[in-house]
């Protein structure tokens, strides 16, 4: 099979590089200097740094200076996911992390807690975090220790199920805790605003936009309340985070910004119904496959399905060899592929196996169409099987 005959639905793990990004890149390499440098080299190389600042404030609606970059959103995760914070120059110390059991292994590692101070809170059968269940855990929290701290995704990478994160942020601030937003999938996908979502960080990153991979970024609130260093050195981004920047990454970061906030609503809309042409299209190939989330908020492009019988690895062996590429779920645990830690929170049969389609601005109907095709024959062989 030739590469052309490939069908690409695997953008929630990345999205091709934007062509607008590349060339962003690529005149980017071509500037000389250090962004810390006073020279004349170095300050237009500033000035490219502050630009890209003020276009990725955008995508979440706040000020440029609470963008941290960051070489992605797991050294986000990490910088942010930590017992040692700071009020201005006092000290602020965070006693636990709260973090639902749908979150991105990135957020379930704990960061910088050690595995004692990290608790799971429990989602319902539909893939939403628990609210009563988070209420009464936090109720329970030692503050002797510390503030508490919660963790919730936005939009779930493997079910694209949206969280209700301003019903969170109430819990949260009631009971005095911080709240982090993991944004990755959301971002470009719905509107996001760190303002109306009641978020004290965003997590979110480049290539999930079709911008370049190795860079993204941590979104504060404001510029008081901060976690300590994660990375010590040259105080760059204010000392929040040392290292020289990366010019040209992070100039295909904002060229994919700023295709991300462009005609949002009309692109969702066109992609929404490429998604579901493609469920009705699994629906009437089989009647027991299951499509998990379909009866909530979802963002546009994410499907999760899966099909009794079939494991996840067998399942997406087999579309790849149909020239499908598709996904068992997350695709940040170094190639692994197994049960879904989603599907078990949700409360599915531990060997049921998830298959996760992706769509992306440049899906098209052909695309479904070669899926469903494709689908046909995996669902024809499971019942010969």
């Amino acid at each position: 099979m030739t590469k052309t005959e490939r069908t690409y639905l695997d953008w929630n793990a990345t999205a091709p590089l934007l062509p607008a990004a590349r060339e962003a890149v690529v005149s980017a390499l071509d500037m000389v200097g250090n962004p810390s440098s006073v020279h004349g080299e170095g300050r237009a190389l500033r000035m490219l740094v502050e630009a890209v600042r003020r276009d990725v404030a955008a995508l979440v609606n706040t000020a440029p200076a609470h963008v941290i970059f960051t070489s992605g959103a797991t050294e986000a995760a990490n910088l942010v996911l930590t017992p040692n914070y700071r009020m201005g120059r006092t000290p602020l110390a965070v006693g636990h992390l709260y973090a639902s059991e749908i979150e991105h292994p990135a957020i379930r590692e704990g960061g910088r807690f050690s595995r004692d101070d990290v608790t799971m809170i429990p989602v319902t059968r539909a893939g939403i975090v628990d609210l009563d269940a988070l209420d009464i855990r936090l109720k329970a929290h030692d503050k002797a220790r510390g503030l508490p701290m919660v963790a919730v995704m936005l939009a779930n990478n493997e079910t694209g199920i949206v969280q209700p994160v301003r019903a969170v942020a109430d819990i949260v601030h009631r009971h005095g805790g911080l709240l982090i937003v993991d944004a990755v999938q959301a971002v470009g996908r719905m509107p996001v605003d760190i303002e109306a979502l009641d978020a004290d960080f965003l997590i979110i990153s480049s290539h999930k936009l079709g911008g370049p991979k190795g860079v993204g970024a941590l979104v504060s609130r404001g510029e008081v309340l901060m976690p300590v260093p994660l990375i010590r050195g040259g105080g760059q981004e204010k000392g929040h985070r040392s290292g020289t920047e990366n010019p040209a990454a992070l100039a295909g970061f904002a060229a994919a910004a700023r295709a991300a906030l462009a005609d949002l609503a009309e692109r969702n809309a066109r992609i929404s119904g490429l998604r579901d042409a493609l469920e009705d299209g699994m629906r009437t190939a089989t009647n027991d496959v299951i499509i998990h989330g379909a009866e909530g908020e979802r963002v546009a492009n994410t499907s999760f399905f899966s099909l009794p019988g079939l494991k996840s690895e067998t399942g997406q062996i087999a579309f790849d060899l149909e020239g499908i590429a598709l996904s068992a779920g997350s695709a940040c645990s170094s190639g692994k592929v197994g049960q879904s830690h989603v599907l078990t929170a949700m409360g599915f049969d531990a060997t049921l196996g998830g298959l996760r389609v992706s769509l992306g601005p440049d899906s098209t109907e052909a695309d479904v169409e070669r899926f469903l095709a494709a689908f046909s024959r995996v669902v024809s062989r499971r019942r010969a099987a």
